[in-house]
């Protein structure tokens, strides 16, 4: 990656972006590729939109998008199906179906579902006024995919994430705008750097904007910049995110943040290649690739109005699912190693038994590879992979310890709600891996709320 780093803070001292510049290191060695069967299914339409037809489409792959949006893999002539309806996925256990969100729901052999396991051998769905049929066919194909157990700083041996390193090494040498989607913790600005890193606009500018910690107030002079008066506290002119990353890329993280008034905005710069600062009148050319990255389902927050369609499908030209740790546990012997080497650690290897292994992977993970991570820093500080653990947070915190009657009620009160406090606020970091923002939605507070309480508590946010 570039050598050199400038950092740049708003007025409140948050990050708001890195810029970097620099060479791109020595070639990468190609990775050995190996084949492997893809999934395909026969979908029967026999109703669209309350007609009666007879139409078969088939796919190939993992995954199959529909709705009446053009854009989806299965495409519906019929008013009542929602733009993004639903998704069928191939999981461990077979198709499943996903609604997304959708205005009128899915219903599967009459039974309306938001998710649930597609029985054999022919179920029937209903959407809107449509029907159909899902057939699963025999694999017909061989997806070359790595044998590598890694990308760059990437690892995994597991074929979900060979398969994605692939996809990787393949869209970076577009390009396309690409949306990164999945939970917090799984690793979505390490996807984006290696993008970055073997795509030809390596040796430029790399500009990280947090959607999610700028305040709605200076989000568009973040991105745009401004010029000196344009607002109190414009005290000189400033480049904006998109002028830094000029004939580079822009890497637009936590997107689904973006206050709903700033995405028209975004829109036109992306679609343009021009932006405006705040104050002024002139537009500037930029030229700059689009990366961004979302712990949210934008398709849902696309159906439930609170993000714009024409952005979603503009920053989504390649949509890139980095999958739970949970959907590819099999990967965690090695990252445990991987962390373990990063942190000059190899030596205490044997702390990580085949016993202490085999629990990792019973472990649901909600915090995803950032919580692996920690943990592994927990054990090798308390010197225990068994005292370094903590396992998945489930509902509320146990009630507090024995009521002391020898102190006066007011501090027997206080003791015990910041004893809550910081429990509850323990467990909830470690379900979202220490994102801020993915905790307060979950909690239903406020998130500089919650980060004042963070660091009133003394506990570590990352």
């Amino acid at each position: 990656m570039p050598a050199c780093i400038t950092r740049h803070l708003c007025a409140e001292g948050t990050k708001v972006w890195l810029v970097a510049r620099g060479r791109q290191p020595e070639g990468t060695i190609p990775a050995a590729h190996g084949a492997f069967p893809v999934p395909r299914i026969s979908i029967h339409v026999t109703q669209e939109g309350g007609r009666a037809i007879e139409r078969v489409v088939t796919v190939d792959g993992t995954t199959c998008r529909v709705g009446s949006h053009p854009s989806n893999d299965l495409v519906l002539d019929d008013a009542q199906v929602s733009r993004l309806h639903c998704s069928l996925e191939r999981g461990e256990r077979g198709w499943q179906i996903v609604d997304r969100g959708s205005l009128n729901g899915t219903r599967v052999n009459g039974v309306p579902v938001r998710d649930a396991d597609l029985p054999p051998p022919t179920p029937r769905i209903e959407l809107g006024q449509s029907s159909l049929t899902i057939v699963e066919q025999d694999s017909v194909q061989a997806e070359d995919i790595p044998i590598s157990p890694g990308l760059g700083d990437l690892v995994g041996t597991s074929i979900a994430m060979r398969r994605l390193f692939g996809m990787v090494t393949r869209v970076a040498r577009s390009e396309a705008n690409v949306l990164l989607e999945g939970e917090s913790g799984t690793g979505k600005e390490a996807f984006a750097m290696e993008l970055v890193r073997r795509s030809e606009r390596a040796d430029g500018p790399l500009v990280i904007v947090d959607c999610g910690s700028i305040s709605s107030s200076v989000v568009e002079s973040e991105l745009f910049g401004h010029v000196r008066g344009a607002f109190t506290g414009a005290e000189r002119d400033r480049v904006g995110a998109f002028e830094e990353a000029h004939r580079g890329t822009i890497f637009l993280d936590e997107i689904g943040e973006l206050p709903i008034d700033m995405q028209p905005k975004l829109l036109r710069a992306i679609e343009s290649g021009q932006v405006r600062r705040v104050g002024e009148n002139q537009t500037r050319q930029v030229d700059v690739r689009v990366i961004a990255a979302t712990n949210r389902q934008l398709d849902r927050e696309v159906n439930d109005g609170r993000f714009r369609e024409d952005l979603y499908f503009r920053l989504s030209v390649v949509t890139l699912r980095i999958p739970p740790l949970r959907e590819h546990a099999e990967d965690i012997p090695m990252l445990v190693r991987t962390f373990l080497s990063r942190l000059g650690a190899q030596n205490h290897a044997g702390m990580f038994d085949a016993g202490v292994l085999e629990e990792l992977g019973r472990h649901r993970w909600p915090g995803n590879v950032r919580e692996l991570r920690n943990y592994v820093e927990r054990a090798l500080v308390l010197q225990s992979p068994t005292a370094g653990f903590q396992p998945t947070p489930s509902g509320a915190p146990p009630a507090g310890g024995a009521i002391d009657l020898d102190q006066p009620f007011s501090v027997a009160k206080r003791t015990m709600v910041e004893d809550f406090e910081r429990r509850y606020l323990t467990a909830l970091l470690a379900w979202s891996g220490g994102n801020i923002s993915a905790a307060a939605r979950r909690a239903g507070m406020d998130r500089m709320h919650l980060h004042r309480l963070v660091r009133r508590l003394g506990l570590k946010d990352q």
